[in-house]
């Protein structure tokens, strides 16, 4: 079949694209911003507020947490494909909207661990659609720059918001006043998507179009999936990769919290330690996701 002709008034790239791709940084933050709103306090919670004392027990919020968002992830491409990335987003915000109430008022820890499903269905969604529809504004040769930016949004807010509501549970305790915190960002979320963000699909055609190829032209999930997960060795180590970063991240998110603690801690100080992780991920993405549009992926890797 015939490709279709390029989509008149699209034009691809960055600075033709700026205000759509700069909405679109914002929700990235408002996305991380919901996560570092409990990374401090959640531990301090299951461990004071419900006498939850074992690692295992505590970090069950965190294992549910993972395990949904990688789910999320896993169809949120496909769904973004066939219903549009703007729709994913906002669906990826509905969700969101009950985590801070279910945290706020939880009577015991099971409610917790339900709002981590939500946030974790939250992660996965409304992270996932906003790189996609950045690297659909942008050029090919601008991709690395688009998902670092991306990133740093991103783990720039978890630092901040881990660090604001650090302060907050010191000032006026655990419950409720942090968590009004992901209340603001999962409204404003919605409410951008909703009403400001236009949905991406007609630069996705666009680009098809110049390559001479469709924008319903895809592979199977399950041959997506075998040839990231093992097939294709680059993308099957980017894959490993990820996996030892994100146990680093759990580490930092449930285990660490529990041991500064233990150890007489409080909570602001907490906050420090849990900020500079996420703080210095964001940070160094800066550098190299540009870097890698210009030398490649590999060299960075």
């Amino acid at each position: 079949m015939d490709a279709p002709a390029p989509a008149a008034h699209v034009t691809l790239g960055l600075r033709a694209n700026l205000t759509q791709f700069l909405l679109l940084v914002l929700i990235t933050g408002f996305v991380g911003g919901m996560l570092g709103s409990e990374r401090t306090i959640i531990a301090d919670i299951a461990k004071n507020d419900f006498g939850v004392g074992t690692a295992t027990v505590a970090l069950s919020f965190i294992i549910t947490f993972g395990i949904v968002k990688a789910l999320a992830n896993l169809f949120a491409g496909g769904l973004a494909d066939h219903l549009g990335r703007r729709r994913v987003l906002v669906v990826g915000w509905l969700v969101a909207l009950p985590v801070p109430v279910l945290l706020m008022f939880a009577p015991n820890w099971w409610w917790i661990v339900g709002a981590n499903i939500l946030l974790g269905l939250n992660q996965g969604l409304a992270w996932s659609a906003t790189i996609a529809m950045k690297m659909d504004l942008v050029r090919s040769n601008q991709r690395g720059a688009a998902v670092s930016v991306n990133e740093f949004a991103g783990y720039t807010a978890i630092a901040v918001t881990t660090l604001l509501a650090g302060w907050l549970a010191a000032t006026f305790g655990n419950r409720p006043v942090p968590f009004l915190i992901p209340m603001a960002l999962a409204i404003l979320g919605l409410l951008t998507a909703l009403i400001l963000v236009r949905d991406t699909h007609r630069h996705v055609r666009h680009e098809a179009a110049l390559r001479g190829s469709s924008a319903n032209e895809t592979l199977p999930a399950a041959k997506v999936f075998s040839l990231t997960s093992w097939r294709q060795p680059s993308l099957r180590s980017a894959s490993l990769a990820g996996l030892v970063t994100k146990m680093n991240d759990a580490l930092v998110w449930g285990l660490i919290p529990l041991l500064l603690s233990a150890n007489g801690l409080g909570k602001a100080q907490i906050a420090v330690v849990g900020a500079i992780y996420p703080a210095t991920w964001g940070l160094v993405q800066l550098a190299t996701g540009t870097l890698s549009d210009r030398l490649g992926r590999k060299p960075a890797i």
